[in-house]
């Protein structure tokens, strides 16, 4: 794992995000420029032309950078396609923000955008390598995988299944809660928990409103050495951590995994601390945007960040230590329960989110002098997943 990191060397001076949803009316192209005419209009005298090289993270929105090269009718700047499964739009930052501290560039961009409403699929978009057939996300859905993860976690830690289906629902009442309270989110509505639980069943104990939704969205930033940040704004957004940390994708063979954590979450949350210097998130950490994919997924992930210890997330999450008003708000936006998952654009709008809290701008949502942020995507399924962990902070040092 990374010991140096890139703390302080670059800054984000300003971002764009759509609103996310069902556009039926607007192309992939739309959302891009849509996007990045929000992120180019706080910048004055700043335009496409400015930016010396662009990173596209896309799932299946797009291929090559002519996908964003054609979109902006881009000069001839070089422009780099990534994915990383739903770290995709996380990716694209991480690799932009490493060129900008290499020396390589001194302004770069980094776009996200996926376009899945259109795709006549009723999930995500995926084109699998030829193989036997045998591989396991051929023969077992995404809700089926997470749910596992409610009843091992009861079992390993002695959980009454009642008290981890009133924190898992919790978890859903307080991410649409704080959506309720975003003019971007997809899903703007409080959903009460008798709604939550009387919801059909997707997959195990699962539930319509356990599932992230699928939409459209895009979202990016101008990403400069943090020297020069003043320049453009002066309420720039320093980097003090990436970290990316990808399975050897062992566990399905492995008598030892319990479902109970992701331990490429656990080992990508260290790496991050280290580069940012955190020894306590707990109380370090202002606000964290997490991969609520499902619900179960975002009480483990308490406590694979260190927000939670083992076996108390549960507990926690229904003392409301989560909520806006508690002592580390999670999800302050609504996450991906309120916004649904567009892959590549959920990392960029979870920095976006952050890009928001420093800057007094979140409206209600607003958090009191937010410090440090950490955001963080998870890609793949319990046993073999990619984890990417981000801190940002409103201050240098």
């Amino acid at each position: 794992m990374s010991a140096r990191g890139i703390s302080d060397r670059v800054a984000i001076v300003a971002m764009g995000c759509t609103r996310f949803g069902e556009h039926w009316s607007a192309s992939t192209d739309d959302l891009v420029i849509d996007a990045v005419r929000e992120c180019l209009s706080a910048v004055p005298g700043t335009g496409l032309a400015d930016v010396e090289a662009y990173w596209l993270g896309t799932l299946g929105s797009g291929q090559s950078g002519l996908a964003l090269s054609r979109a902006l009718a881009l000069d001839y700047r070089p422009v780099t396609r990534v994915e990383n499964y739903c770290a995709t739009g996380s990716e694209a930052f991480r690799n932009a923000c490493y060129a900008v501290a290499s020396g390589a560039y001194d302004k770069v961009m980094a776009v996200g955008v996926e376009k899945l409403k259109d795709s006549g699929f009723s999930g995500l978009t995926r084109s699998d390598p030829p193989g036997d057939g045998t591989a396991p996300e051929n023969t077992l859905t995404a809700p089926a995988a997470f749910s596992l993860l409610d009843p091992a976690y009861c079992a390993k830690y002695g959980v009454d299944p009642a008290d981890m289906r009133a924190a898992m629902t919790h978890v859903a009442w307080k991410n649409h809660a704080n959506g309720a309270l975003n003019p971007k989110a997809q899903f703007r509505s409080a959903v009460s928990k008798e709604k939550i639980d009387a919801a059909p069943l997707v997959a195990g104990r699962l539930g319509v409103y356990d599932c992230s939704g699928v939409s459209d969205g895009a979202a990016c930033a101008l990403i400069v050495r943090a020297e020069d940040a003043h320049l453009y704004t002066d309420r720039p957004v320093y980097v003090k951590a990436l970290a990316l940390s990808a399975a050897p994708g062992r566990a399905a063979m492995d008598t030892g995994y319990d479902y109970t954590t992701f331990p490429e979450v656990v080992r990508s949350a260290e790496d991050a601390y280290r580069q940012a210097g955190i020894t306590d998130p707990r109380t370090q950490i202002s606000l964290a945007e997490v991969h609520d994919c499902f619900t179960p997924t975002e009480l483990v992930l308490m406590e694979d960040l260190g927000f939670a210890g083992r076996g108390e997330a549960w507990r926690d999450s229904l003392d409301g230590a989560f909520e806006l008003g508690g002592r580390l708000p999670v999800n302050p936006d609504g996450g991906l329960k309120s916004f649904g998952h567009p892959v590549g654009a959920s990392g960029l709008r979870m920095l976006y989110e952050c890009w928001l809290q420093f800057r007094g701008e979140a409206g209600e949502r607003q958090l009191a002098e937010p410090r440090l942020a950490l955001t963080h995507n998870l890609g793949g399924r319990p046993g073999a997943c990619v984890s990417f962990v981000s801190v940002v902070g409103s201050e240098l040092g």
